[in-house]
Parts: structure tokens; C-alpha cells; sequence
């Protein structure tokens, strides 16, 4: 049985914390392995097939920001910043107790953050073509596929088949599919749920080894949701001005912009971050003659303010605003994130210019300073829809 410690600060942290740590730790020494894993790119179904717990390891919280600046520039993403300085501290318990952490190549910051953080914990990173159009780009992301799945299966001593890849495919689609329903309630007018509600429950999905587990959770929260609106009860006044949340991820801004937003008589009725429904929708053929291929080709599908160009973000979100009814964008732009703070004009303009409704972009990182400020251009931003 391997050797399971916890950190020497374990004694420090909080209670929620510390059942984390030991959760994680119990996982491990019942023989689980566990993978960090750092964006929507990365493909869950490898992990799945090898036999291996993918967590999310983003960093959310400003908590370990200053511990992270003592290595890292000041300037640099708090999502950058948080998740290394959880990696620094052992604060993490996903984090410390990862077996590997993979990366990709979706900013500067985050591929050279990657080369420190390979010094704390082994760090395999993706290399991720910077557009879709270009003749190269599916071969050369196909061959990151195939190399991340040799050196999970020399590093682990398991054997990823076709079959077990078709297989997670088939879980991970209806993982999606689960999600999609929960994301899909707050089409009803008033929406069935809060916005920040979905978000923690999003949040916390990252959080669990069971895959199986997550799905029947997921069923069971749209199922408790569709009888109680059934039932006459809503959350959401039917006064309320319905949001588009875009842009970066938003999991270390849930109160910060979300609550705002919904304390201010707005709803957030649509996500269309990396984890919300326009990355839920991609699917894989579970029947492709070739699995891998039909993996990677998914995977290339997303479409990140990394690719150049990245049309189809816009176009998908023109679509959502109708979908959901929705009377203002939102657009969170984390600090430094470069390629979202660029390609948020283009958003801006299609907003709008072409759909015809008012739009907003905020850029903030995950401290309380700018919160007073935020909740006031939040406000003004609804009360004007």
C-alpha cells in the first residue's frame, strides 16, 4: 500500500479543508490515482480509460496570491497565481495529493508557470495548436493525444484500449448531457435556479472522483429543481433582467460578479465560459472508427480566446442570447488574461451591434479591493436594461 502523509500544516486549516485532505487521502490509499488537470482541453476520457480521478486544480481564491507573488509576477492572472500558490503552500489537497498534473499551452503565463510547478509536483503539458483552420492543426493536436496517452499508460502500467476509451466517451457524453439539463432549467421564464447556484454546483463537480457519482448528482439537482418549479416555487423574481455570463472562467468570482449581479435584480440564466453549455455541447462519436481521433477532434472544437481565429465563440454566442431570452452580456475578463481582454471588442461589437443588446466587460482578479466598484457598475449596468 503506498505511503499517504498528510501536509505538516494539515493541523492548520479549516475544517472544510481538512476533510478535503482527508478525503483525498483516503481515495489514495485505497489504491485511486488522481490527475490534476488545469483546462476544458484536457481530455477527461484518457484519464477515465487509464483508470485515473481527473480533478480540477484552476485556482479560485486570492487567499494564496500573496504566497505565489513571492515567485510569480504581480501582473500576472490571478488564476495563474492561485493555483501555483496552492501548489506552494500544500493547501490544495487535490493538488498535493495528484499522482500527475496535466497542463496546456492556453496562455504564456500558464506554460511557463507549468515549468515551476513541475519542480512541486510532475507536470505533463499539452501543446495545443493556436488556430483550427490550419491544415496542421489536427494532426499535430492527435499526436498530443497519442503522446499523453503513452505516457499515462508507461506511468501508470495500464493498457488504454479502444474499448475503455469508447466506454468513457460514453459516460463523459452523458456527464455533458446531465449538465446541458441542469444548464437548460434557466430557459423557463423566470428561470428555475439561481445563477450562482448552478455556479457552485458546477464548481463543486470538479471536486469528485466518482464519475458516476457526479451524473446522479447532476440528475438529481435537475430533477429536485423541474418539481419545485413545478410545484410554484421559484428563487428568481419574474421582475429579474436576464445575464449572459462570458468571458474568463468565473468559479473565483461566484459572489464577487454573481452575486452582484443577483443582488442587484439580475439573473445569470447562461454561462458561456469553458465550462458552461457551448463546451457542454461538444460531444464524441462513441462509434468512430477511430476513438482517439474522434477525442481529439472534440477537444479541438473548443473554442478558447486562445485560437486565432475564433469566430465561432461569437457566433455560438448570438445564438445563446436568443436561446435564453437574454437582456444584457456580461463579460468577465481576468486581469493579464490578454487573448480575453483583446477579443472582448469583438464580443463587444457583436453584442452589440449585431443582436442590438447592451454589453459589459469587467476586469477584475479574485481580491475584494475592486468589490464596492463592481457591484456599482453592476447596478447601473441593470437598471439601465
Amino acid at each position: 500500500m503506498e505511503n499517504v502523509t498528510l501536509p505538516k500544516t494539515f493541523d492548520e486549516f479549516v475544517d472544510a479543508r481538512k476533510a478535503g485532505f482527508l478525503k483525498a487521502k483516503e481515495f489514495k490509499e485505497n489504491g485511486g490515482k488522481i490527475a490534476g488537470t488545469l483546462c476544458s482541453y484536457t481530455p477527461s476520457e484518457l484519464l477515465d480509460a487509464a483508470g485515473i480521478a481527473s480533478v480540477g486544480l484552476c485556482g479560485m481564491s486570492n487567499e494564496v496570491v500573496p504566497d505565489a507573488e513571492k515567485v510569480l509576477p504581480k501582473n500576472l492572472c490571478p488564476l495563474i497565481k492561485s493555483t501555483y500558490g496552492f501548489a506552494m503552500t500544500e493547501k490544495c489537497p487535490y493538488t498535493y495529493f495528484a499522482d500527475i498534473i496535466i497542463g496546456e499551452t492556453t496562455c504564456d503565463g500558464k506554460k511557463k508557470m507549468y515549468e515551476l510547478l513541475n519542480e512541486i509536483k510532475e507536470t505533463h503539458i499539452l501543446h495545443l495548436p493556436q488556430g483550427q483552420d490550419h491544415p496542421y492543426a489536427k494532426g499535430m493536436w492527435l499526436s498530443e493525444l497519442e503522446f499523453l496517452k503513452k505516457k499515462l499508460e508507461e506511468k501508470f502500467g495500464v493498457e488504454i484500449t479502444d474499448e475503455k476509451l469508447r466506454q468513457a466517451a460514453h459516460n463523459r457524453n452523458r456527464l455533458r448531457k446531465a449538465t446541458l439539463d441542469m444548464f437548460e432549467l434557466q430557459m423557463t421564464c423566470p428561470p428555475a435556479m439561481k445563477g450562482t447556484e448552478l455556479m457552485h454546483v458546477r464548481q463543486m463537480g470538479t471536486f469528485t472522483f466518482d464519475l458516476e457519482e457526479q451524473i446522479r448528482n447532476l440528475e438529481a439537482k435537475v430533477a429536485q429543481a423541474k418539481a419545485a418549479y413545478e410545484a410554484g416555487e421559484c428563487p428568481v423574481p419574474k421582475t429579474a433582467k436576464r445575464i449572459l455570463l462570458t468571458g474568463c472562467p468565473s468559479a473565483g468570482v461566484i459572489q464577487k460578479v454573481g452575486g452582484a449581479i443577483e443582488e442587484n435584480g439580475g439573473v445569470i440564466v447562461c454561462f458561456d465560459d469553458c465550462g458552461g453549455e457551448r463546451t457542454c455541447r461538444l460531444t464524441i462519436d462513441e462509434n468512430a472508427d477511430n476513438i482517439l481521433e474522434a477525442i481529439a477532434d472534440r477537444y479541438l472544437a473548443i473554442n478558447c480566446s486562445v485560437m486565432t481565429p475564433n469566430t465561432e465563440r461569437l457566433e455560438n454566442t448570438k445564438k445563446m442570447i436568443e436561446k435564453y431570452k437574454v437582456d444584457g452580456v456580461v463579460e468577465v475578463v481576468l486581469q493579464a488574461c490578454h487573448t480575453f481582454n483583446v477579443e472582448a471588442e469583438l464580443m463587444k461589437r457583436a453584442v452589440e451591434e449585431e443582436v442590438g443588446i447592451p454589453y459589459m466587460k469587467l476586469e477584475t482578479d479574485y481580491s475584494t479591493t475592486d468589490s464596492g466598484q463592481i457591484e456599482t457598475r453592476i447596478a447601473a449596468f441593470i437598471e439601465m436594461l
